[in-house]
């Protein structure tokens, strides 16, 4: 366990390499509602608030185009329902997603990340880390293996005894799983995401935590 948990550690502290990278701010972008403005107001809101980093949980095609020549950092998703399809042991779906969105938008849009699914259940998760080899290969074939990490974002419920921090540890159904896939990401540099919500944990314990 305690070998396991130092990988992960390493993992997550990967996404702050250093002080600078740390110190940009990044907003998720969702789209779900009504009455949203268009995609060309949402990067513009992003340049006048500063804001430098951005993730897409979908390859939107619109949105892709809005940030040609924006230098936006992008952190785009690959949808849970396609992970099954990005996973087979035939690789063309994954190399045919990289190319359509990512290597013919390559010298327009800042792509920095690759998020192989979003808070993955466990029916599903065992598509997680042969779709992140997939990817990877097409990433390693359009030779932009290095400027593009790929990883998967995990979510909080898949966490047990969440508080204090240092003693969450994955749950025994996902462990195996997250062991292979902390290891590959170890291996290819790249960090561990995970979707947090310390406004749900303080709602639930708040004679602990203190704010």
């Amino acid at each position: 366990m305690a070998v396991f948990s130092a990988v992960l550690l390493l993992g997550l502290l990967m996404a702050s390499s250093n002080i600078a990278d740390a110190q940009q701010i990044g907003v998720c972008y969702g789209m779900l509602g009504n009455n949203l403005p268009s995609k060309n107001e949402v990067v513009e809101l992003y340049k006048i608030n500063n804001i430098q980093r951005m993730r897409l949980y979908d390859p939107n095609r619109e949105a892709l185009q809005a940030l040609n020549g924006s230098n936006i950092e992008l952190m785009v998703g690959i949808p849970n329902e396609q992970l099954q399809l990005m996973a087979s042991s035939d690789p063309t779906a994954a190399y045919s997603w990289v190319f359509e969105h990512v290597f013919l938008n390559r010298d327009d849009v800042k792509f920095k990340y690759i998020v192989v699914g979003n808070e993955v259940s466990f029916a599903e998760f065992k598509y997680i880390l042969p779709a992140m080899r997939n990817i990877y290969s097409a990433l390693e074939l359009a030779d932009l293996q290095n400027q593009i990490k790929v990883s998967t974002a995990v979510f909080s419920g898949h966490i047990s005894e969440t508080y204090p921090p240092r003693n969450s540890v994955f749950n025994s159904q996902i462990r195996p799983l997250m062991e292979e896939i902390v290891a590959f990401l170890v291996e290819k540099q790249a960090p561990l995401l995970a979707n947090v919500y310390p406004f749900f944990a303080y709602l639930s314990n708040q004679d602990q935590i203190t704010v």
